[in-house]
C-alpha cells in the first residue's frame, strides 16, 4: 500500500505535490519523495519519514518545475531503507523517474531478464525499480529521439505483457510528459482529473480521488484496468487501452481499510460501501442472535466508525465513542515488529471507563489481521469495567497473504490462519466474535459499478486473480515474517542487490 501522485501544471507544482502526498499519507508512513522537471533537469528529494518531516523549506525551494511526481511508501517484502524510497530514476532513455503502488509477483524472473537480456543494473530489492527498468527498456526499444504518445503506449503494452501482479504507476519522462497506468486486472487504484487556471488546464494523477478534491481538481475518472494516460509537458492528454484482455478485479481491502472514506474508487463511494458493511453485519447478528443483549456499540477509531454507525442503528442500540485515539502514534498495521505493535496499542488508544462499566459492549473494527491490537483492545474494555465484550469485524477472517502490494504478515502470523472462528474467539479473549460474510462484503462494495463482476478477495479466499506460481507463497512466508524483517533492519551493512 503506497500513494502516488503526478501533476502537469502551468507553474511550479512542488506545493501541489506536497499537499497531494499529505492527503495520501494514510497509504504509507515509511518514506516520501518528490521529483520535478524544469528545463530538462530533474530535482529530487526523498527520504524515510512522513511527508511533513522529509520536506523542509530548503528542499521545497529546490523542487522547481511545472511537472512532477510524488510517492509515499511503506515496505512490503522489501526493507525500510531510505535507498528504497521512491521515485526511482534511470538516465536512459530520456531520463525517467517512476513511483509505484503495488507488487510484482514475477519480480525474480524480471530481475534476471533485466540483467541478462536488457543489460540493466538494479541496485535495490524494490520491485518498483525493476518495473521502472522494464518500462525504460521497452521505451528505448522504440528508438526515437523524441517519444510520442504512440511510443509511450507501446511501452506500457509491453510492460503489461511482461509484468504480473497488481500495480498502479506514475512515471515522468524528462522534458516530455507524465504517464500513468494500471495493471490489467485493475487491482490497485489510480484516478486522474483536471482543473482550470488562468494560465490553462492542469492535470493530476493520483491513487485516490480525495487527493484531487483537496487540490481543487475535478475527477475525470478512474483509469480502467490495463489503461494508460499520457499528459505531455505542454498539457495535451491522451489515453489508450494497453492490455490485451483487461478485466475488473479491484482490491476489496481498499474499501475495507486502506482508502479514505471520502474517496470514490471505480465509481464506488468508499464511505457508502462501509455503511453497507455495517448494515450487512447487523443483519448477520440479528440472524444469529435475535435476542442479543448488546448494550452499546463502540468503534475502534478511525476506519471502523463508518460501519459501526449503521450497525448500531440496525440493532437499535446506543452508539458511543469509547476509545480516544492519540493521533501522534503511527498505525500499528504498518509498524515493524510485533513488540513495537504491542507497545503501541496502549499508547495509541485509551478507554473511557463510563462507556464500558457494567455494560455488554460490542466493539467494531474494520478487520482483524494479526489480532495483536484486537486482543489488547478487548483486554482494555474488560479493565474499563465491561461485563461482556463482543467483537465484530466488518470483513471476513484474514487467512491468507496479500501478494499485490499490501503488507499482510506471513500466514503463520495471521491470527485466523489455521484456526476456526471459536478458536480465534478464545485466542482474542472475546465473549463472542462475529465476522462479516464474504458474499455480504462483496455485495456491499460492488454497488455503484455494474462493470465490476469480481474483486480481488485473496486475503479472505486464497483466490489470486493473476494466479500464483508454485513456491511463491512459501518464499513470501520467509520474506514477510517479523523475524526476517527484523534481520533486514538490523543488517545495516547489507548491500541490497536484486537477483
Amino acid at each position: 500500500m503506497c500513494g502516488i501522485v503526478g501533476i502537469v501544471g502551468k507553474s511550479n507544482v512542488n506545493q501541489a505535490l506536497y499537499d497531494g502526498l499529505t492527503v495520501l499519507q494514510h497509504r504509507g508512513q515509511d518514506a516520501a519523495g518528490i521529483v520535478t522537471s524544469h528545463d530538462g533537469r530533474l530535482f529530487l528529494r526523498k527520504d524515510n519519514g512522513l511527508v511533513r518531516d522529509v520536506f523542509q523549506q530548503r528542499h521545497m525551494q529546490r523542487l522547481v518545475g511545472h511537472m512532477g511526481i510524488g510517492h509515499v511508501r511503506y515496505p512490503t517484502a522489501g526493507s525500510s531503507s531510505s535507498a528504497e524510497a521512491q521515485p526511482f530514476y534511470v538516465n536512459s532513455p530520456y531520463g525517467i523517474t517512476l513511483a509505484h503502488n503495488g507488487n510484482l509477483t514475477n519480480v525474480e524472473q524480471l530481475a534476471k531478464e533485466i540483467y541478462e537480456s536488457d543489460l540493466r543494473h538494479v541496485n535495490t530489492n524494490s520491485d518498483s525499480e525493476v518495473l521502472l527498468n522494464v518500462f525504460a527498456h521497452e521505451l528505448a526499444q522504440r528508438g526515437k529521439l523524441q517519444p510520442t504518445e504512440e511510443d509511450v503506449f507501446a511501452a506500457v503494452t509491453h510492460v503489461h505483457e511482461r509484468c504480473l501482479g497488481g500495480y498502479a504507476v506514475v512515471a515522468m519522462i524528462t522534458g516530455y510528459g507524465i504517464v500513468g497506468f494500471r495493471d490489467p486486472n485493475g487491482i490497485r487504484p489510480i484516478v486522474f482529473g483536471q482543473r482550470h487556471t488562468d494560465e490553462g488546464v492542469e492535470y493530476m494523477i493520483a491513487s485516490e480521488s480525495v487527493s484531487l478534491d483537496v487540490l481543487g481538481f475535478t475527477l475525470i475518472r478512474d483509469l480502467a484496468p490495463g489503461e494508460a494516460v499520457y499528459i505531455t509537458e505542454e498539457g495535451k492528454l491522451f489515453t489508450r487501452q494497453c492490455a490485451a484482455n483487461p478485466q475488473y478485479a479491484p482490491c476489496i481491502f481498499e474499501h475495507v481499510y486502506l482508502a479514505r472514506p471520502d474517496s470514490i474508487m471505480d465509481g464506488i463511494s468508499v464511505y457508502k460501501a462501509r455503511l453497507r458493511m455495517g448494515e450487512k453485519l447487523a443483519d448477520k447478528i440479528l440472524r444469529e442472535r435475535p435476542d442479543h443483549d448488546i448494550d452499546v456499540v463502540i468503534p475502534v477509531p478511525d476506519t471502523s466508525r463508518t460501519a459501526a454507525l449503521p450497525l448500531a442503528y440496525e440493532l437499535d442500540v446506543k452508539y458511543r465513542e469509547g476509545f480516544i485515539k492519540n493521533r501522534y502514534i503511527g498505525r500499528t498495521f504498518i509498524m515493524p515488529g510485533q513488540q513495537a505493535r504491542k507497545k503501541s496499542v496502549k499508547q495509541k488508544l485509551n478507554a473511557i471507563g463510563l462507556e464500558f462499566r457494567k455494560k455488554n459492549v460490542l466493539i467494531v473494527d474494520d478487520s482483524i489481521v494479526r489480532g495483536t491490537t484486537s486482543k489488547k483492545i478487548i483486554q482494555m474494555a474488560r479493565e474499563a469495567g465491561a461485563r461482556k465484550v463482543y467483537f465484530a469485524s466488518a470483513s471476513p477472517p484474514v487467512r491468507y497473504p496479500n501478494i499485490y502490494g499490501i503488507d499482510m504478515p506471513a500466514p503463520s502470523e495471521l491470527i485466523a490462519s489455521g484456526r476456526t472462528i471459536p478458536e480465534i474467539e478464545e485466542e482474542l479473549g472475546a465473549d463472542w466474535l462475529i465476522y462479516q460474510e464474504l458474499d455480504d462484503l462483496i455485495e456491499a462494495c460492488r454497488e455503484g459499478n455494474e462493470n465490476i463482476t469480481q474483486f480481488d478477495t485473496s486475503c479472505f479466499s486464497a483466490e489470486y486473480v493473476t494466479g500464483v506460481k508454485e513456491g511463491y507463497l512459501e518464499r513470501l512466508q520467509v520474506l514477510r515474517s517479523d523475524q526476517a524483517k527484523s534481520e533486514r533492519r538490523n543488517d545495516k551493512n547489507t548491500v541490497l542487490l536484486a537477483s
